[in-house]
């Protein structure tokens, strides 16, 4: 078992150094202000110009219009935009042609119903699908946190785009959530944290080895 890695929420250099020494595949920084891992412009042309061309930089939108995309695009010198809102096949279809960029669709998952979905939507359209659980009704972020969902409605399938596994994950059960769905990307944020929007070097760590093989 092994399994590429994105540490999302990377908002600090201590965050940053941790995830690139541990062995990350790719980084994600969070633009959009009501998350406590929102990172501002000129913190992410800081952070980003640290990272090499090795490692991905995702940034993570929720309905974004063209113009804020454009400017975080340019400030982090991103890899990837990673759409986690409701945008539809054809905004994904737009922004990858408008942008020139690969891009990663967030699918919230409870049932089987909502990965068919994503599978007939999205599946082919999107360069990722990342697979996130169903936030919590009284949350405002549509990611990180720290909820799961039944990694078995993942088990045996197949997609045409890459994928990713995310959703209450933690050095404890990534190596265990990784053998049941069989996610070639394992995405954290939450899960390796001290408190919420602060991340931990040490589980960072140990999700990574955990998460590769190690």
């Amino acid at each position: 078992m092994s399994c590429m890695v994105k540490i999302c929420g990377i908002n600090s250099e201590d965050a940053l150094i941790a995830a690139m020494s541990a062995g990350a595949d790719a980084l994600g920084y969070v633009f959009f202000p009501p998350s406590p891992r929102h990172i501002s412009l000129k913190g992410a042309t800081t952070l980003t110009k640290q990272v090499p061309n090795s490692i991905l930089k995702v940034g993570l939108f929720v309905e974004a219009g063209d113009e804020a995309l454009q400017t975080a695009i340019e400030a982090g010198n991103l890899d990837v935009i990673q759409l986690h809102g409701k945008e539809s096949p054809e905004r994904v279809t737009e922004v990858k042609q408008r942008f020139g960029l690969k891009v990663m669709k967030a699918i919230s998952v409870s049932t089987a119903d909502d990965i068919d979905k994503a599978q007939s939507d999205y599946d082919g359209i999107a360069d990722f699908l990342l697979f996130d659980a169903k936030p919590p009704k009284d949350s405002v972020l549509p990611g990180g946190n720290a909820v799961s969902f039944d990694w078995t409605l993942l088990t045996g399938r197949h997609f045409k785009s890459d994928w990713m596994l995310a959703g209450g994950l933690n050095p404890d059960n990534v190596a265990e959530a990784i053998k049941i769905s069989g996610a070639p990307w394992a995405d954290v944020s939450s899960g390796v944290e001290k408190i919420k929007g602060v991340k931990d070097a040490r589980k960072i760590a140990d999700f990574i080895h955990a998460a590769k093989g190690y």
